[in-house]
């Protein structure tokens, strides 16, 4: 067998008021190369010395766990996407290994099965249904089974994402959210998440720009972990820009635009001196890409 190539996108979580259910992908990627079998496993990589080479690595960990009869090889990973800046780097390393296991494995798994699969590894769905698909997704999981719709962003929009310099760690973030909603908070936000979804079913989105700045499930206790998230949205809206948002857990914020729009906002929030970059990505439609040479 020659070498198989996998590629996982970048992806957004918690898209506006989806917490936990909506998610989007983004032209930034995971790539692994399976290369040869060898005794032991080997990940070569140039992404730090905190990222094991070894069986311990979390794309062999992933593969094993779907797969656990797998015969070690070497694998070659490279990465754009940074980690623990809510864009989905460790759901790309589980999809990885989820696409390793099923390559070298044989096992045939569908697009369905492998959602589930990979939302039992993570406990979520709302990365690793973008991750998988491409676009934006609107997923739901039980603990059992995953179950998906993918949507289209309008052609023209892409994504300015500011990346704080700090990471925050998904299990940080989570401990600062609240166990219980009042029944009207919760009321609302899921109206709210029910009108970003037809909107975006439906193309309209000067509608779904502005439903996705609403949430109520976890963006107002968040902000205290990322401040810039009002700053960012009172810039844009002064430009005319809606769809700004906390990406995923953060502490990464994503503002949807056009080209034009989003080259204006960049500069503005360069004027401001942000601590962090500023990147332009285009929207991923194919999701996952598996290719053998």
């Amino acid at each position: 067998m020659g070498k198989i190539i996998i590629r996982v996108p970048a992806t957004s979580a918690n898209m506006g008021p989806g917490f936990d259910s909506i998610g989007v992908a983004f032209h930034l990627y995971l790539t692994v190369i399976i290369e040869e079998e060898t005794e032991h496993w080997r990940v070569n990589h140039a992404l730090g010395s905190d990222v094991p080479t070894d069986e311990t690595n979390l794309i062999v960990q992933s593969a094993l766990a779907v797969n656990p009869d797998l015969k070690p090889h070497q694998l070659t990973v490279m990465s754009d996407i940074p980690v623990a800046r809510g864009l989905g780097s460790s759901s790309t390393a589980v999809i990885a290994g989820l696409k390793i296991a099923n390559a070298l494995g044989e096992m045939d798994l569908s697009l369905d099965e492998q959602v589930t699969i990979a939302a039992k590894m993570e406990g979520h769905p709302d990365n690793i249904a973008p991750a998988l698909l491409g676009d934006v997704v609107i997923a739901d999981f039980d603990g059992e089974t995953a179950a998906t719709v993918k949507l289209q962003m309008p052609d023209n929009l892409k994504v300015l994402a500011f990346i704080k310099n700090q990471p925050l760690l998904t299990s940080d973030s989570r401990n600062v959210l609240p166990e219980q909603l009042p029944l009207k908070q919760a009321v609302i936000g899921s109206s709210v998440a029910n009108l970003l979804v037809a909107s975006l079913a439906s193309g309209n989105w000067e509608m779904a720009s502005k439903m996705m700045e609403k949430d109520e499930f976890h963006e107002k206790v968040r902000t205290a972990l990322v401040p810039e998230l009002p700053v960012i949205r009172q810039a844009a809206h002064e430009l005319g820009i809606y769809g700004t948002y906390l990406s995923g857990a953060g502490p990464t914020i994503a503002t949807f635009g056009t080209e034009a729009q989003l080259l204006a906002l960049r500069q503005k929030l360069t004027d401001m001196d942000l601590a962090g970059s500023l990147r332009i990505f285009d929207i991923d439609r194919e999701g996952t890409t598996v290719n053998a040479e």
